[in-house]
């Protein structure tokens, strides 16, 4: 399975309105300006995901989005699931040879083990391994 550009751009718009969770609404346009995109390709995902209940429309001068939920109750799979569809990382239910729809259906539970389980809140407060020196190489 290959996350397309709507699933990581829905993920960036979703992180950007965590980000702003409880300070107010924030427009597709600054959004699309921070990250150099499209703000005509982001309306075109905002919408599944406020039909959705992920988000919710503010109208008027001021308007812009914000999140339906607190960033703790959406995981990544919500978001994925509403762009992509559902998570398969192949076509497996004609699949004849058991273990290899064993296989496919393990891989599948595993991703989806991993996007359900990772909530915005967990992705906007990710610190990654900066320091490199906890790795000592000798020559």
């Amino acid at each position: 399975m290959k996350i397309s550009t709507k699933g990581r751009y829905g993920l960036t718009i979703m992180m950007e309105l965590a980000r702003r969770y409880g300070e107010g609404q924030m427009s597709l346009k600054s959004i699309a300006q921070k990250h150099d995109l499209s703000e005509h390709y982001l309306e075109q995902l905002v919408a599944p995901l406020r039909n959705a209940g992920l988000v919710k429309s503010i109208r008027g001068a001021y308007g812009g989005y914000i999140l339906a939920r607190t960033p703790e109750e959406i995981t990544a799979g919500d978001v994925i699931r509403v762009l992509e569809g559902p998570i398969s990382p192949v076509e497996f239910e004609e699949e004849e040879d058991p273990a290899k729809r064993d296989l496919w259906m393990r891989i599948r539970d595993s991703i989806s083990d991993v996007l359900d389980t990772t909530t915005l809140q967990d992705l906007i407060s990710f610190k990654g391994n900066d320091n490199l020196d906890s790795y000592m190489f000798y020559i």
